[in-house]
This record gives structure tokens, sequence and C-alpha cells, in this order.
């Protein structure tokens, strides 16, 4: 897959976080406590990293939940 210059968010979880561990949608949203809709809609980047929702990536996959956030500034920007 080609990431876009910034990439969205949803890339980078998709491409870092989900495919090493090898997680699917479904375990990484239930692991994060959220809606497999919810956490479709960050990854195919229909939505964007709520401050909640940096918290929890922070939690799962490490990073800084402004880390997230930051990446989330940068693809609006």
């Amino acid at each position: 897959m080609q990431m876009h210059d910034p990439p969205h968010p949803g890339e980078v979880i998709r491409e870092l976080c989900l495919a090493p561990l090898g997680l699917s949608v479904t375990k990484a949203a239930a692991g994060l406590g959220v809606s497999r809709k919810a956490f479709s809609e960050l990854l195919n980047g229909r939505s964007g990293v709520s401050p909640v929702m940096a918290i929890r990536l922070s939690k799962a996959f490490g990073g800084s939940p402004e880390s997230w956030l930051r990446h989330q500034m940068q693809y609006d920007l």
C-alpha cells in the first residue's frame, strides 16, 4: 500500500501496528475497547484520531497520546 505524505494515522496504524503483529481489525478493535466499525473508519481515513483514541492507541501500540494527535494534525494540515 502506498502511503500519502503525510499519511493518515489510519495508514500508519495499519502498516506499522496491525500488520507486524498479525492483528485483524476485529481483534484490534476489541483490544482498544471500540467498535469494529469505528476502528475501521479510522483505518480507512473516514475519521480521525480523537484525544480518547490517542490515549487508547498509546496504551496499545506505544508512543504518547500527543504523538498520535500530532500525526492527525499533520495530516489535517
